[in-house]
């Protein structure tokens, strides 16, 4: 156990997960003897959540990470050669990709189970925009160990990386909470310039046809190489984005589909309830019905008891008043005798 790998594991971790498992490898690397090691890992910060959902970014999309880089390197050269066409064009697709790398950011960490929200996406853009503007922040960014979101770059870096010449001055870049400046891309001054140099040097010299064609031909050359260099890396920043986009629109639309499955399972419940309750509904009215039937028959072996009973009463009445008939009639004849 070194604290590089520690230190991979638990800024892979959820923010609530970290402080338990930095505990416990603080207290496996003392059990082992290496107090050292266990003070540094117990030095490690545990991440905020927008500093978490850029270290998820960075790992679970690397590509990505060198797209944005590599859009930082360009946007830095142009600035350096005072491209504003090239300012313009790449300052615009900052825009995309920074918006679309802070969704893919916010989409992974509600995968993960933690939502983000606009306060902390906010923050992840600021630490984007900070990696394109400043190398050292995006070293930092690419190794997926922040504990805190970089700060939003001020001057050209906030505004697309403006225009040369513009106001706000040299660049710079900051970090969150830390203070601490990056380094700023220098401005490229007009002796710096191949062809502020090659003029320089060429004044005093005798002026003929020769020199001069060559030299505009040089120009032409390095202006070609240039705008083509820039060209592909449009291009290939196009195409990343291209790529983000599709990527984000399959997961959308992997959603939208999951959702319509859903929908289709509670409709097809929603119809099997209705159809049990029809069947329910018809089997209670036709026990009510046989409910009635049996209450008539009821009353109808009420009715029939009570008149049986009357019957029966009528006919005792009758019994006894033959018997007493038969009695009587009996002592009648003893007498005549």
């Amino acid at each position: 156990m070194d604290l590089d790998s520690v230190a991979d594991e638990l800024y892979g971790l959820r923010p609530a997960q970290f402080t338990a498992v930095r505990a416990q490898r603080a207290a496996q690397a003392r059990t082992a003897g290496d107090r050292g090691l266990a003070e540094r890992i117990g030095a490690l910060r545990r991440p905020t959540l927008a500093a978490w959902a850029s270290n998820l970014l960075v790992r679970a999309r690397p590509e990505e990470v060198r797209s944005l880089v590599a859009l930082g390197d360009g946007l830095r050269r142009a600035h350096q050669e005072l491209d504003g066409a090239g300012l313009r064009e790449l300052g615009r697709r900052q825009h995309v990709l920074v918006a679309a790398l802070a969704r893919e950011a916010q989409r992974l960490a509600a995968e993960a189970g933690e939502a983000v929200g606009d306060a902390a996406r906010e923050q992840v853009e600021a630490t984007l925009h900070a990696a394109l503007a400043d190398p050292d922040a995006a070293e930092e960014w690419a190794a997926g160990r922040l504990s805190k979101a970089l700060s939003a770059p001020v001057g050209f870096a906030a505004a697309g990386f403006g225009m040369p010449g513009a106001p706000g001055g040299a660049p710079a870049s900051g970090r969150a909470g830390g203070g601490e400046g990056g380094t700023a891309p220098r401005r490229r001054t007009a002796t710096d310039r191949p062809e502020a140099a090659t003029a320089a040097g060429r004044r005093g010299a005798p002026a003929g046809p020769a020199p001069r064609e060559e030299e505009r031909r040089t120009r032409q050359e390095e202006l070609r190489a240039r705008e083509e260099e820039r060209l592909r890396a449009e291009g290939a920043r196009a195409e990343e984005a291209a790529a983000l986009a599709r990527r984000e629109a399959e997961a959308r639309e992997g959603d939208a589909a999951a959702a319509r499955e859903e929908l289709r399972v509670a409709d097809r419940r929603v119809r099997d309830a209705d159809s049990e309750v029809a069947e329910l509904t018809a089997r209670l009215e036709e026990a009510r019905e046989r409910r009635e039937a049996e209450r008539g028959a009821v009353r109808r072996a009420r009715e029939r008891v009570r008149n049986a009973g009357q019957a029966a009463e009528r006919a005792g009445t009758q019994a006894r008043e033959a018997a007493e008939r038969a009695r009587r009639a009996k002592r009648t004849a003893e007498r005549l005798r």
